[in-house]
């Protein structure tokens, strides 16, 4: 039960309804207080294009049951592709002001983190492997490529930064509500498609069962 509950309070830190408000606040950031501009533009846009993905390929199974059963595939992992496209920014914008190792060791914490979320969406049986994997890796492309293409430059210290973040992923995500996101995409895809309920991740494995 107590790993359970850990798990569970790991995964929170990868919803939508935490980490868009937090892309929005980094990309600000990035933009006004540090005059990266092009770096938050390309940012946002990798983040929006990765978040179009995601929505979609979960569209697609929840309305029309189009999933890739060998793989257990029924959707991008959203939490997996927030956290890792998320947390790697979010770390190095808050060492913008230390040495080139500290930097890239605080991005390889980000991604640690993400990767850390990632796994608890596989430990609450939230999601399969490559779905897990696929969100992973398009998140990691998001903050990857934003940052391989506008690396940030140097800038004055932040000692204010790293506890505003603290505070934040240690008290933030405990005082709003369970996230609403998988019930609207729900909704979204039974709206599109006409149908009354939407598929499942039995109806994957009962489609190809039937027809062997």
């Amino acid at each position: 039960m107590e790993g359970a509950v850990s798990w569970n309070t790991v995964t929170r830190l990868g919803e939508a309804q935490i980490l868009l408000p937090l892309a929005l606040l980094v990309a600000a950031w990035l933009a006004w207080c540090m005059r990266e501009r092009a770096t938050a533009g390309t940012w946002l846009g990798l983040l929006g294009l990765a978040i179009a993905l995601t929505t979609v390929s979960k569209l697609a199974f929840m309305g029309w049951g189009i999933g890739v059963t060998t793989l257990d595939f029924t959707g991008l992992s959203g939490h997996a592709m927030f956290a890792t496209a998320v947390y790697p920014m979010l770390a190095r914008i808050a060492t913008t002001s230390g040495s080139t190792g500290q930097q890239r060791w605080a991005v390889a914490l980000g991604v640690a983190l993400g990767l850390l979320i990632a796994m608890s969406r596989l430990a609450v049986q939230a999601h399969s492997l490559s779905e897990v994997v696929t969100g992973c890796a398009l998140g990691l492309a998001a903050s990857g490529l934003a940052l391989r293409w506008h690396p940030i430059a140097p800038a004055p210290a932040m000692p204010l930064a790293p506890m505003i973040l603290l505070v934040g992923l240690t008290v933030v995500p405990w005082q709003l509500p369970p996230s609403l996101s998988h019930q609207m995409v729900t909704q979204l895809a039974l709206n599109l498609s006409n149908r009354s309920h939407p598929y499942t991740r039995r109806d994957l494995h009962l489609n190809t069962k039937s027809q062997s």
